[in-house]
């Protein structure tokens, strides 16, 4: 399957920004698959892991070209830059759970560096396993769904929980069971891992660039073709998505957010958030947090 022409999504069937504050996305399989007719065409996301749990029924699985067919309960693991496409039967059950790229950085420190397997595809079976992960999976996305106290650690811990577990099958599995992606997606996973270390200081993309010993050019051009952005829109949807976040979890104010993202004064925040959201930071939270009022 050739990449060219190949759209890149935020969510399957959705070119659009990451269309939650939360770090993680978690649906249902029918949920979206039956609006497009059990099939899900061929695309790739920039900078998500997506994780497929089949719980009942088929799913007919391509990544990069390879096919397989699930008939049995398993977690198919999607990593970054993956061009891959679904087709499902009818009666399929289970979940899409979907990793922002914040998200990813940060399990990868907790994991010990045990998340190699999040960069290749990979099948996992449930076996004895189903029950708990059914059990895990139901929580997830029952707390994904409301709003409760506490609602971003219970998410976090959960989904730690479940890549703990997807993370101990890629090590024990043979490594001739496990898929493999085209060269020359390296560079644009350490450009994220870079962006996810310095998006505060507002580095400029010559800095990221020459970090990478690569040209500017070469940087956006790679952005462009596999992320579907360029390499200043992926810089800024990541300090987006912490304002956002800050906004919405933090009780600072405006002006404390400003100063903690690095911008030199809280007008100049005002006036980058408003250009890229078409609100106010103020008027943001209202929206995200009604009736609370927290001070600017």
């Amino acid at each position: 399957m050739a990449s060219q022409g190949v759209p890149v999504f935020k969510l399957y069937g959705e070119q659009l920004d990451w269309p939650t504050e939360d770090l993680l996305h978690c649906e249902s399989i029918p949920q979206r698959s039956s609006q497009h007719g059990w099939e899900i065409k061929p695309h790739r996301h920039g900078d998500l892991l997506q994780l497929l749990y089949v719980q009942q029924g088929q799913a007919n699985v391509e990544i990069e070209g390879r096919r397989h067919r699930i008939e049995r309960p398993a977690l198919q693991v999607v990593p970054p830059l993956a061009i891959h496409g679904f087709r499902f039967s009818a009666d399929i059950q289970g979940y899409v759970v979907t990793l922002s790229a914040p998200l990813l950085e940060s399990l990868r420190g907790s994991l010990d560096g045990a998340m190699g397997f999040a960069s290749q595809p990979a099948c996992h079976l449930l076996g004895d396993d189903q029950v708990q992960l059914d059990l895990l999976l139901a929580a997830l996305q029952r707390e994904y769904q409301q709003r409760a106290p506490g609602r971003d650690l219970s998410l976090r811990s959960l989904v730690t929980l479940l890549m703990v577990w997807v993370a101990r099958q890629g090590v024990s599995e043979p490594a001739g069971r496990r898929g493999t992606l085209p060269r020359g997606h390296g560079l644009l996973a350490q450009f994220g891992a870079l962006v996810e270390a310095h998006y505060r200081e507002h580095w400029g993309i010559e800095r990221y660039a020459r970090e990478l010993d690569i040209s500017a050019a070469h940087l956006n051009g790679l952005c462009r073709r596999l992320a579907g952005q360029s390499a200043l829109q992926v810089v800024h949807q990541r300090l987006l998505l912490e304002a956002k976040r800050d906004l919405i979890y933090t009780a600072m104010t405006v002006n404390q957010i400003s100063d903690y993202l690095g911008f030199s004064e809280p007008a100049y925040f005002s006036r980058y958030f408003r250009r890229l959201t078409g609100q106010s930071p103020n008027a943001f939270r209202k929206v995200a947090m009604p009736g609370q009022s927290i001070g600017s």
